[in-house]
This record gives structure tokens, C-alpha cells and sequence, in this order.
């Protein structure tokens, strides 16, 4: 390596890699799905923490205890957990950098992909420090309900980049017509709502996420509860629909098989849901309604994503060359 490529990587690391490897499309959305899994894994793992009651396990931030960044032995379980929970961020990190690698690498050269990558990185940066935020506040409700809620658009992000890596860089063509989109919309909108509401059902609800007196949504739990299960009632009811519609208007393949993934899904979820309310919130079923509410999601955006194409058929997209300057984050 001569003495200008060391201080062009220096300067510019992705823009060295990217003028010396080229992943397979594969490597691409490999690299892309790995981030979405761990969006995933990193909600499961956060719900592990409140489930064992380990959200103070480390009751300070940005170190696990005022001497030590990390865990002691005398913090017992919770602060294993916890501290692990911690670690994994930088896992997540690595799956979200390997993903902004390849898109940075791919040729011809996406700048929307590789936005799409930093984006997750920023979220997943802006989503650690309210983390910080929810264990010096003391696991304050509202900002656990925010901070599940920023993952929720971490997974989203994820989604889409993981989508669009199979997809070109064209102007997108409607598979299906208006009034569907509208009602996918519709769909989508009350999706989002009900998994806000699940925010307020976990902050009302018994599972405070420590051991000790721990602050609660001052709303009565069951009917926080019941609103919840009319709002997964009504996403039931818009996906059931819109399957009969896309059948009706003989829409492309794509679009039904979404939507009866995301029927069976729901369905899946309401059962443990019920199955949960009524056996008084076991954790192991909690945490299982957790990983379902990630997979609703996904499949929520998936339905919407597949209403539409992008070809593979753009020009190439000249890269930046190995000697500007350092490239934006956002890019």
C-alpha cells in the first residue's frame, strides 16, 4: 500500500473498500438481512431484560456501575443480563456497518441503499442513548414506550433496505390500483397504532422491568388492554379484506402471498395474546408476543412494499471516486 491509498483510507474507508471489492448481489441482501435480524433479536433481548426484571441491572450509563463499565460478579444475574443486552448493541452495529459496506460496495454504486444503511446506523446511535436515557431516568414508562417505538422504525428502515436490495434504482410502477394502496395505507396506519397501543399496555402493565418500585403509567391495564385487542381485531379485518380485493381485482402474485403471510401472523399473535391475558402474563409468553409484534410489523411492510416494482434495468450510477473528500454520513 503506497503512502496515498493509506491516507485515502484514512480519509475515506468506505470509498478504499468499494475501489477494491465488489460483493455478489447476494453479499448484498445477506448483509441486509443480517441488520434486520438483529433489529429484530435486539427488541427480543431488550424484552429479556424487562422480563427478568434486570432493567437496572446496570443502574447508570454509559458504564454498568459508577467504577466499572462493566458488570460485577456481586451484581448477580440482572446485571449479566443487562450488561449482555449492552453487548449486543455493538453486534447490531456491526450487522448495520457490514450492511452500509456492501451497498457502498456494490457496483453500479446506489446512494439510496446506501442511505437507507446509515439511516439504520443513526437510529440505532439516536436508540442507545435514550437506552441510557430510560435506565438514569429509572425505567420511566414513557420513555421505555419510546424507546421500543424507535426500534419499531429501526426494523422499518431495515425492511425497506432489505427490500430494496432486490429491487433497481427505476421510478417504482403500481402493481395494483388506488383504491388498493389506500386501503394498504389504512392498513399500515392502523398497524402502527396498535403497536403504540402495545407500548401503553407493557407501561401500564405489571412488567416494570425491575425488581423495584418502578413508575407506571398512571391508566387502568385491563382496558388499555382491551382497546388493544379491538385494534388488532380491526388489522385482522383490513388484512382479511384486502386479500378478498386483491383476489377480486386479479392482482399479481405478490401481493395476496404478503397479505396471507401477514393474515397468518396476525393470527398466530392474537393467540398468544389471548393466551397471555388470560393466564395473567407469563414472561416466556410476553416476550413471545414481543418477537410477534416484530414479525406483524415486517409483514405489514412487506404487503406494502409489494405493491409496487422497480426493475432491475437502471444505468450504472458512477461512484465517488477514491480521492474525494470525506463522504456525509447521510450518504
Amino acid at each position: 500500500m503506497t503512502r496515498a491509498d493509506a491516507v485515502a483510507a484514512v480519509r475515506n474507508p468506505l470509498a478504499f473498500i468499494a475501489a477494491r471489492w465488489t460483493p455478489d448481489p447476494r453479499t448484498v441482501r445477506r448483509a441486509a438481512l443480517a441488520a434486520l435480524v438483529m433489529s429484530v433479536v435486539i427488541v427480543v433481548t431488550g424484552g429479556a431484560v424487562r422480563l427478568t426484571g434486570s432493567g437496572l441491572g446496570c443502574p447508570t450509563w454509559p458504564k454498568c456501575t459508577e467504577d466499572s463499565i462493566n458488570n460485577t460478579a456481586e451484581m448477580g444475574i440482572h446485571g449479566y443480563i443487562e450488561f449482555g443486552n449492552r453487548l449486543l448493541t455493538y453486534v447490531l452495529c456491526a450487522a448495520v456497518g457490514w450492511a452500509i459496506i456492501a451497498a457502498r460496495s456494490q457496483k453500479p454504486y446506489r446512494r439510496s441503499l446506501t442511505r437507507l444503511g446509515w439511516t439504520q446506523f443513526w437510529v440505532v446511535m439516536g436508540n442507545a442513548v435514550l437506552g441510557g436515557i430510560v435506565v438514569l431516568v429509572g425505567l420511566n414508562p414513557y420513555t421505555v414506550a419510546a424507546h421500543f417505538l424507535l426500534s419499531s422504525a429501526l426494523i422499518a428502515v431495515a425492511t425497506v433496505m432489505w427490500q430494496r436490495t432486490r429491487e433497481g434504482d427505476t421510478e417504482p410502477r403500481p402493481l395494483v390500483g388506488k383504491a388498493v394502496q389506500q386501503l394498504v395505507w389504512v392498513l399500515v396506519a392502523a398497524s402502527v397504532l396498535l403497536i403504540a397501543v402495545g407500548t401503553v399496555v407493557t407501561g401500564a402493565g405489571p412488567h416494570a422491568g425491575d425488581s423495584s418500585e418502578v413508575e407506571r403509567m398512571p391508566l387502568d391495564w385491563e382496558s388499555v388492554s382491551k382497546l388493544h385487542a379491538v385494534l388488532a381485531w380491526i388489522v385482522v379485518t383490513l388484512t382479511f379484506a384486502l386479500w378478498f380485493v386483491l383476489k377480486a381485482v386479479d392482482a399479481p402474485k405478490g401481493p395476496p402471498a404478503r397479505t396471507r403471510d401477514l393474515f397468518l401472523i396476525l393470527l398466530a399473535q392474537g393467540a398468544v395474546g389471548y393466551i397471555q391475558y388470560f393466564t395473567d402474563l407469563p414472561e416466556v409468553l410476553v416476550g413471545l408476543h414481543m418477537f410477534g409484534s416484530c414479525l406483524v410489523w415486517i409483514a405489514v411492510l412487506r404487503v406494502l412494499l409489494s405493491l409496487r416494482e422497480r426493475p432491475v434495468t437502471d444505468p450504472a450510477v458512477p461512484a465517488p471516486a477514491l480521492t474525494d473528500r470525506l463522504e456525509p454520513a447521510s450518504g
